[in-house]
């Protein structure tokens, strides 16, 4: 599992930091809940984004995100709550489908 550096974004703009997504998976730190993943999918095949849960919503159900990212096309996905997609160490965990031509950035939305 690889970890993103989260991209903070601003009024003053901020310059996105692509890479490829990791077949194992990605982390990213969330200490905001302004955390929110950008995923492209240069591929044509459709692919699986799947965000998980650590704690119940506020329904009381565990379930994680999962988000259908089209064959070349891109999803922004998030915020993220601390509470519900927080590990212990503070940080989201991310899993695909596949990988081929997918590329992700983090980022965080300054106040």
């Amino acid at each position: 599992m690889a970890t993103l550096t989260v991209v903070s974004i601003a009024l003053t703009g901020g310059e996105p930091a692509f890479v490829a997504a990791t077949g194992a998976g990605d982390e990213f730190a969330n200490t905001s809940g302004r955390t929110m993943l950008h995923v492209k999918n240069a591929d044509s095949s459709e692919h699986t984004v799947t965000v998980a849960c650590q704690k119940a919503c506020s329904y009381g159900f565990m379930h994680d995100a999962v988000v259908a990212v089209p064959a070349g096309e891109e999803r922004i996905i998030g915020p993220f709550s601390t509470y519900r997609f927080n590990d212990s160490g503070n940080k989201v965990q991310v899993t695909y489908d596949a990988v081929t031509n997918v590329t992700v950035c983090a980022y965080d939305l300054a106040s």
